[in-house]
């Protein structure tokens, strides 16, 4: 991804060829702050026993993601 104005709130996709964390190749993080260097932000976990999972907190550069589009929904301290 180029570099370009993002907003907390926007979601980008980290792509599975060069996410520095394997594990969350291909996962859609939604963006908590936008940084020079790209952003920081969180996966959303699975929960269990019927209650809301956790938050998976990353930090992308621009190279590990695309841009998606917007969350409707923020959990974690980026609802605040």
């Amino acid at each position: 991804m180029q570099k370009t104005e993002l907003e907390a709130g926007m979601v980008v996709q980290l792509n599975p060829e060069k996410c520095k964390n394997p594990m969350l190749g291909a996962c859609m993080m939604t963006v908590s702050e936008p940084k020079s260097w790209g952003a920081q932000g969180y996966v959303q976990a699975l929960g269990a026993d019927g209650k809301m999972g956790g938050q998976a907190y990353y930090r992308a550069t621009w190279e590990e993601m695309e841009l998606v589009g917007r969350a409707v929904w923020l959990t974690g301290s980026a609802a605040n």
